[in-house]
C-alpha cells in the first residue's frame, strides 16, 4: 500500500512540475512590455470597428507590449514603494478606503471596448481557474482557497462597478461607490451570514454566487483627506483579500484561512498628513449582515504608520470588539502588519493575530448534554466538565518577494496557527505552512501563478479530514482580466 501510495504521489508531483516547466517555457517567450504597470494601461490604441475588434486590439497590444504610455498622473501621497506589476498593488495595504491621494488611472479592456474609457465609473473584473495536486484525496482545509485536492475549479468570475472618489485634490467633497458580483468555488470563503448564505450554510454548494462587496464612499476634504465607506466592505486588517488578483499567490495563508472576510457597517478613514492614517469604526459584526440574527454592535480602531522614505510601514488594528460572546464568526481580532522594503527588487510583509471568542459551546464529548454550535461555525474542545469556555488562536505569517523585472516575480511565505481550541479548523492544535511561488504577467491582463507548499501538524492529526500530519500541495491558476 506505501508503495502505491508513494507511487501515485511521485505520479502527480512530475505531472504537475512538467505543466510548471511548460507555462514557464511558454512565458519566456513572451515578449517582455515596456508599456505601463498592471492596471495602467492606456486606454486603447483604436477607436474604430466594433466592439469585439476594439477588444481584441487592446488584448493584442497589451500581449505584445505595444500599448502606448499613459500620461502621468498627478499624486499626493507619498511615492509607491512598489511596483506594480509584478506585485498586486503598488502602495502598502490599509482596508476600507480607498489610497487617499493616489489617482484613479486604472483603464481596462472592456472599458476601451465600450468606448467609455475616460469614465469615472468603471466595469471590469477577471475570470480565475485553477488546477492542484494534493497528497490528499478528501479535502486541502485549512489550505485555501483550492481545498478539493487534484481538480480542476472555476475558483473566481468576478465582475465589478466601480466609480473611486477623487482623492487626490482635497478642495471638495467627492463620492465613489463599488459593486460586486463574485462566482466560484471561492464563495466558501466569502459568505456572510443572510447574503444568500443557504448556499453554504444550509445546502453546501460547491460553487455559488456572493455580492462580496456593495459600499459608498463619501470623501471630505479634511486634514489630509477623510473618507467615509458605508455598506459592506472588507475586513480592514491585513495582508492578504479575498478578491484573486490582490495577492502574492494563489492559496492563502493560514492565517488569512480562519480570520474575518468582510463588515457591514460604516467605518471612517483621516488622513492627518501623509504618514499618519487613523480608523475609527463600526459593523454588525464579522460576516453577518446588519439584518441577522447574530448581528452585534462591534468597533473598529485602527492606526496606519510611514516612514518618511515609505520603505517602512505599520499597520495595527482592533476590529469586530464587543463583548466577545459565541456568535457567528464573533471573533475579538487584534492584528498587526508590517511591511518592510529592502532595496527595489526586495521586500517584506509580515502580520500577526491573535483572536478569541467567549462561551464557545464544547463539543469535545466530555460534558453532560453539551450545548449545540453555531450553524455554520464549529465548537470549542473544552476541557473536562466545562459546558463552554474561551477559545482563542494566534498566527503569524511572512512573505519574502523578489522582483525579476517588471512582469516576473516569486516568493517565499510562511506562517503558523495555534488553534487553542479548534474552533476555528476543527482540530486543536499548531499548523504551519511554508510556500514558494511565482507570478508570471502576459501584459497587463494576464497572469499565471504556479506554487508548491507543504502543510504540517504539529500536536495532532490534522490533513485529510484528520488523518495525517503532512500535505504535500502544488497547483497553479490563472487569471484573466477584462
Amino acid at each position: 500500500m506505501m508503495n502505491t501510495t508513494c507511487s501515485t504521489i511521485a505520479r502527480r508531483l512530475l505531472v504537475c512540475g512538467t505543466l510548471l516547466l511548460f507555462s514557464a517555457n511558454i512565458l519566456s517567450q513572451t515578449p517582455d512590455p515596456s508599456g505601463t504597470a498592471d492596471g495602467k494601461a492606456s486606454a486603447g490604441t483604436s477607436e474604430q470597428g466594433g466592439f469585439f475588434e476594439r477588444l481584441g486590439s487592446f488584448y493584442f497590444h497589451d500581449w505584445s507590449g505595444t500599448l502606448p504610455s499613459t500620461p502621468q498622473h498627478i499624486r499626493r501621497a507619498m511615492d509607491s514603494p512598489l511596483e506594480s506589476s509584478p506585485f498586486p498593488n503598488p502602495d502598502w495595504g490599509y482596508g476600507g478606503s480607498p489610497d487617499v491621494g493616489a489617482p484613479d488611472g486604472n483603464v481596462y479592456p472592456l472599458m476601451n471596448a465600450l468606448k467609455l474609457q475616460d469614465s469615472r465609473t468603471k466595469i471590469y473584473g477577471w475570470v480565475a481557474p485553477s488546477f492542484n495536486l494534493s497528497t490528499s484525496d478528501k479535502n486541502n482545509f485549512p489550505v485555501s482557497y483550492d481545498i478539493f485536492p487534484n481538480r480542476i475549479e472555476l475558483n473566481q468570475a468576478v465582475i465589478y462597478v466601480e466609480r473611486l472618489p477623487d482623492t487626490v485634490q482635497n478642495k471638495h467633497f467627492d463620492f465613489g461607490y463599488h459593486f460586486t458580483a463574485f462566482y466560484g468555488i471561492d464563495y466558501r470563503f466569502t459568505t456572510a451570514k443572510d447574503y444568500l448564505s443557504q448556499q453554504l450554510l444550509q445546502k453546501n454548494h460547491r460553487y455559488g454566487f456572493d455580492p462580496v462587496l456593495e459600499y459608498a464612499d463619501l470623501y471630505f476634504p479634511v486634514k489630509d483627506g477623510l473618507n467615509i465607506r458605508i455598506g459592506r466592505f472588507l475586513s480592514v486588517p491585513g495582508i492578504e483579500a479575498q478578491l484573486a488578483p490582490n495577492n502574492y499567490n494563489m492559496t492563502h495563508s493560514l492565517l488569512y484561512t480562519i480570520d474575518p472576510f468582510t463588515e457591514s457597517g460604516a467605518i471612517g478613514t483621516l488622513k492627518l498628513n501623509k504618514q499618519w492614517i487613523v480608523q475609527l469604526g463600526v459593523s454588525a459584526g464579522h460576516d453577518v449582515a446588519i439584518w441577522s440574527d447574530d448581528r452585534k454592535a462591534s468597533g473598529i480602531a485602527c492606526l496606519d504608520y510611514s516612514t518618511k522614505n515609505n520603505h517602512d510601514n505599520f499597520y495595527a488594528c482592533a476590529n469586530g470588539i464587543n463583548d466577545g460572546k459565541y456568535a457567528y464568526n464573533n471573533l475579538q481580532d487584534y492584528d498587526g502588519t508590517l511591511y518592510h522594503k529592502f532595496n527595489a527588487k526586495w521586500h517584506m510583509a509580515t502580520e500577526a493575530w491573535y483572536m478569541y471568542e467567549r462561551q464557545v459551546p464544547n463539543i469535545s464529548g466530555n460534558v453532560a448534554a453539551p450545548s449545540s454550535a453555531e450553524t455554520g461555525t464549529n465548537g470549542a474542545f473544552c476541557a473536562l466538565g466545562q459546558q463552554t469556555c474561551t477559545a482563542p488562536e494566534y498566527a503569524a505569517v511572512n512573505y519574502i518577494n523578489r522582483e525579476v523585472n517588471p512582469r516576473l516575480m516569486f516568493g517565499f511565505r510562511s506562517d503558523i496557527l495555534s488553534d487553542k481550541k479548534g474552533q476555528r479548523t476543527g482540530i486543536p492544535g499548531k499548523y504551519t505552512e511554508n510556500t514558494l511561488y511565482a507570478t508570471k504577467y502576459i501584459g497587463s491582463t494576464v497572469m499565471f501563478r504556479p506554487e508548491i507548499r507543504f502543510d504540517h501538524s504539529w500536536d495532532r492529526l490534522g490533513y485529510n479530514n484528520g488523518a495525517a500530519r503532512n500535505q504535500f500541495f502544488a497547483g497553479m491558476d490563472l487569471i484573466y482580466k477584462f
